[in-house]
């Protein structure tokens, strides 16, 4: 890897990829001065195209002829059908049966040929090796090759155009292409500036890889982040990695779910899974970023919007602003009013209610009342709760 094959991916680029903007994002986290990189305003709605993009460019006319194979979950497929289209040349992918169905059809309608393959990531990467032996076909790695590396490394050309003086730089990771051609990069212009990594709890491949010291594979991967759903990281972008990369760290299901809650607050921005880790590592403290002039890069925005409803709905029951209540009542009238006029002055908005007398284990005279409520944080929910306790109300 080197700076000049950044540069020469840049200039590639410059007319097939957008500069994405940088968006400053001082109420997300307590930090205060953080900035958003949108790489999920890109075209294909990832950064995936930057490096897809590139490696294709630098193949031979013979390589072109044959026709390229890739495998992804979703982001790389598009940013590969998406090139070839442009170049001409014939595409097959193959994605897991578990990408969302957005990704599979945007693949589709960018022109290339997919197969659906059961499993992982992993389960598709090992089908589509397979496939490139038998149609002599040019395998396009999404991550752990030397010209896709540096065609994420522009992204890091673009953040230090864009804010010199950037301090820290919080970036997605999976088999680890893109933190590896953006830290090359700005760890060669601007060395003081950290560059962290973020995995998803449940599929920490890199962070465990750089723990014991070499590559590692998970025995399994589960995560709604499928674009960083990897069992094993690259050989290449570990080395890269273990060089250039100040720390990694991981968040669990429900902050990244929080994180895309918070990015369509109060950003107005729509992140997959994948590319908001970077911001659940800022919301919740994962890296110390008092008084740093800091970077989250948004890595895409191809969420399928069956899974974006569920994670709003987690996102919600997260951060307190849904509630469910179940309370044990004397079966006799007035006692919902009652209730309702204990949240109703707590500031509390009843959605539904659900009436149970059928409980065996309850007093033939008592009924269960199940509510569902929305509040504005934990703070009201408990204020509620201990209203209802002092007016004889039992919370079950």
């Amino acid at each position: 890897m080197t700076l000049d094959k950044i540069y020469h991916a840049a200039f590639v680029l410059k007319d097939v990829a957008r500069k994405t903007d940088m968006i400053a994002a001082p109420e997300l986290c307590n930090c205060g001065n953080l900035w958003l990189k949108t790489e999920n305003l890109q075209v294909t709605g990832s950064f995936k195209l930057r490096g897809a993009y590139y490696k294709i460019s630098q193949l031979t006319e013979e390589e072109k002829r044959r026709g390229v194979i890739a495998c992804s979950a979703g982001n790389h497929a598009q940013g590969v059908a998406l090139a070839a289209q442009k170049k001409g040349i014939p595409a097959l992918i193959c994605i897991p049966d578990s990408a969302p169905i957005s990704k599979i059809e945007a693949t589709r309608r960018f022109g290339a040929t997919v197969e659906l393959v059961p499993g992982t990531y992993d389960d598709a990467y090992a089908h589509a090796l397979q496939l490139k032996e038998e149609r002599a076909l040019t395998f396009i790695h999404p991550f752990d090759d030397e010209d896709v590396i540096a065609g994420q490394g522009t992204i890091g050309l673009e953040i230090l155009d864009q804010m010199p003086d950037v301090e820290a730089v919080i970036v997605p990771i999976g088999g680890g292409g893109l933190i590896s051609g953006l830290a090359f990069a700005i760890k060669s212009l601007r060395p003081q500036c950290k560059v962290y990594g973020v995995q998803a709890a449940n599929a920490p491949s890199m962070m465990k890889s750089i723990q014991k010291g070499k590559s590692i594979t998970l025995d399994t991967v589960a995560t709604f982040a499928d674009g960083i759903a990897v069992k094993h990281p690259g050989d290449t972008t570990f080395d890269l990695v273990r060089r250039y990369v100040d720390g990694i760290v991981s968040v669990s299901e429900d902050e990244i779910a929080s994180a895309i809650l918070a990015l369509m607050e109060r950003q107005k921005l729509v992140a997959e899974g994948a590319g908001a880790v970077s911001v659940a590592a800022a919301l919740f403290d994962k890296i110390d970023l008092e008084n740093k002039k800091t970077v989250c890069l948004l890595s895409g925005g191809n969420i399928d919007v069956n899974i974006l409803s569920r994670v709003i709905t987690r996102g919600l029951v997260n951060s307190g602003r849904n509630a469910s209540l179940t309370i044990a009542l004397v079966d006799k009238p007035g006692q919902l009013e009652g209730v309702s006029h204990i949240v109703s002055a707590h500031g509390g908005n009843v959605v539904s209610v659900q009436y149970d007398r059928s409980d065996p284990n309850m007093a033939i005279n008592t009924c269960y009342l199940k509510l569902a409520l929305e509040t504005r944080d934990h703070a009201q929910i408990e204020e509620i709760a201990t209203a209802l306790g002092k007016a004889g109300f039992t919370i079950v």
